[in-house]
C-alpha cells in the first residue's frame, strides 16, 4: 500500500512539474554576442545582421552581429545623462532614426525630447520632433518607449516622480504620446474629439514609468508595460483618449514609505491586462513573430529588472490570462528585447553591458 502510495505522489509530481509555467532551460540557448557596452538602454534592427545600441550616456553604437564589428556614430544631440535619464529609446524605420532622450533645458530641468535623423553610419543629423513640457527637475520616471502604427509614432513619457502631474492633461509628463513621423499634430488626436483641455500630442493619461512599448503585428494594437511603485507594475494596451489612474490608482502596490496609494482599479479608468504585485521591475516588451518559437506568435514577451527575467503572456482572453516564466537570473536585469528579422531569435540587452542571442 505504502508502494502504491508513493507511485502515486511520484505520478503527481510528474504531472505538476510538466504543467509548470517555467520552461526548461534544455529548450533553447543564450549566447553572449558582447560585453563591452557600458549602460546600454535600447536595440533597433536595420537589418537581420546590422542594429543599432543605445547607451545612457549618449553614444549610439552600430553594430554588425556576423562580422562582430561595433562602432561609435557621431551625433549632434545634447543628451543629460542624470539619474534614470539619459539617451533612451532607438527606433530605426526607412532609413530613418528615432530616439527618446533626456534633454537638458535649462539649469538642472529636463525633459523626455524625441528626435529624427537620416540614418548614416558615420554621422546623424538629428532634429527634435516633440519636447515633454514643462521641463522638470528630477532623475527619475523618464519612460520611455517608441512604437510606429501607419504614419503614427507613439511615445511613453514617464511623470519624473511628480505623481499628480500624471492626471493634468495640460502637461505632458506621464502620458503616452501619438504624433505623426514628422512630429506634427493629428487632428483625429483625443484634443480634437472632446478632450478640449488635453494638450493636442497626448493620446492617454495616468502613466507612471512605461518602460516598454510596442506594436502587435497580430492586432495591430498598441501594448505597454509599466512600472509600478512598490508593487503595481502591469501590461496593457494604449488606448484613445482614456487614464489609466496613476496616482488616484496603486494598481494593487504601495508608496515606497508602506502607506496606500489607492485601489488595484475602479470604474473609469483604463484595466491592465496583467498585474504583478510585488514588482518585478516591467522593462521591454514585444509581441513575438517568428518562426524561432513560432508557439509563441501573437503572445507577449515581458522583460523584467528587479527578478531578471523572461515572461510569456497568452492573452487573447483577457478575463484570463496565462503567464509563463521562461528563465530568471541568467543575463542580468533585462533591458531590451528585440525580434531579429527574419529569423524570429530573440536578443536582449543586458544592464551589465552585454547583448545576447536566444534560439532553440
Amino acid at each position: 500500500m505504502k508502494k502504491l502510495l508513493g507511485i502515486l505522489v511520484l505520478g503527481l509530481l510528474f504531472i505538476f512539474a510538466s504543467n509548470s509555467p517555467e520552461v526548461k532551460a534544455e529548450d533553447f540557448k543564450l549566447t553572449k554576442i558582447t560585453e563591452n557596452l557600458k549602460s546600454p538602454w535600447s536595440l533597433s534592427f536595420i537589418n537581420q545582421n546590422e542594429a543599432l545600441i543605445t547607451e545612457k550616456s549618449g553614444n549610439i553604437i552600430y553594430i554588425n552581429i556576423e562580422k562582430q564589428e561595433l562602432k561609435n556614430i557621431k551625433h549632434n544631440l545634447k543628451v543629460l545623462e542624470y539619474g534614470q535619464g539619459g539617451l533612451l529609446d532607438i527606433l530605426y524605420y526607412d532609413k530613418n532614426v528615432f530616439v527618446s532622450y533626456n534633454e537638458k533645458r535649462k539649469d538642472f530641468e529636463s525633459s523626455t525630447s524625441i528626435a529624427k535623423g537620416r540614418f548614416n553610419k558615420n554621422k546623424i543629423y538629428f532634429k527634435n520632433i516633440f519636447r515633454a513640457e514643462p521641463p522638470i527637475e528630477s532623475r527619475y520616471h523618464f519612460g520611455s518607449r517608441l512604437a510606429i502604427k501607419d504614419n503614427y509614432l507613439f511615445a511613453s513619457v514617464g511623470e519624473r516622480m511628480q505623481g499628480a502631474i500624471a492626471q493634468d492633461p495640460t502637461k505632458h509628463p506621464g502620458s503616452i504620446i501619438r504624433i505623426y513621423l514628422n512630429g506634427s499634430i493629428p487632428k483625429d488626436n483625443p484634443k480634437f474629439k472632446g478632450k478640449d483641455n488635453w494638450l493636442p500630442e497626448i493620446y492617454q493619461i495616468g502613466i507612471r514609468n512605461p518602460q516598454g512599448l510596442t506594436l502587435s503585428p497580430f492586432d495591430h494594437k498598441i501594448y505597454m508595460s509599466n512600472h509600478g511603485a512598490k508593487g503595481g507594475d502591469w501590461f496593457g494596451e494604449a488606448k484613445f483618449g482614456e487614464n489609466y489612474g496613476w496616482p488616484i490608482l496603486g494598481w494593487g502596490g504601495k508608496n515606497y514609505s508602506g502607506t496606500e496609494i489607492g485601489p488595484k482599479w475602479k470604474p473609469g479608468f483604463t484595466k491592465a491586462i496583467q498585474y504583478w504585485v510585488p514588482s518585478i521591475a516591467t522593462s521591454a516588451i514585444t509581441i513575438y513573430e517568428g518562426e524561432e518559437f513560432k508557439e509563441w506568435n501573437e503572445q507577449a514577451l515581458v522583460t523584467s529588472l528587479k527578478d531578471r527575467s523572461l515572461r510569456k503572456l497568452i492573452f487573447k482572453d483577457v478575463k484570463e490570462v496565462k503567464e509563463d516564466i521562461i528563465f530568471k537570473n541568467k543575463i542580468g536585469r533585462i533591458r531590451d528585447i528585440q525580434v531579429q528579422p527574419y529569423t524570429g531569435k530573440l536578443f536582449f540587452l543586458s544592464d551589465n553591458g552585454s547583448l545576447w542571442k536566444m534560439e532553440k
